[in-house]
């Protein structure tokens, strides 16, 4: 199988809704020794603002990972996998604490897994700038 590159600013109509559909996905950070921390994850995309976003825990191992970057971000990816059919989005993560924020996040997984998320005041948002998208559908 070869990889197909998408254009994350303007990613193809089939691309997008391979994630909106209702997947399970990873994310993968990295440890401060720099091997791979990946987890289960529910993630959801959006195009137009060239994010990808994952609500969880403030004291998760993702976040950590995530902070301990820096200013700049952690260089992450995301990806679901569905029979052939594979996405992966790649990019800058920073944790994100605005109510706001959360909330839109929210909003989004609940749209995508079609749940509203449990009532959690220590959650946050790993909102991740998309730089690189692959796939194949």
């Amino acid at each position: 199988m070869s990889t197909y590159r998408v254009n994350p600013a303007a990613p193809n109509e089939a691309y997008v809704a391979f994630w909106r559909e209702r997947h399970l996905c990873t994310l993968t950070t990295l440890r401060p020794d720099g091997s791979p921390h990946v987890v289960p994850v529910g993630v959801t995309y959006d195009p137009e603002a060239g994010l990808a976003r994952v609500i969880t825990n403030k004291a998760s191992a993702k976040v950590s990972h995530v902070r301990a970057a820096g200013p700049d971000g952690a260089r992450v990816a995301v990806c679901q996998v569905a029979g052939r059919r594979w996405a992966t989005l790649e990019g800058r993560a920073h944790v994100r604490t605005e109510p706001e924020r959360v909330a839109e996040a929210e909003r989004r997984y609940a749209e995508r897994y079609e749940r509203v998320p449990a009532e959690n005041p220590s959650r946050v948002v790993i909102e991740i700038e998309v730089e690189r998208a692959l796939g194949r559908g």
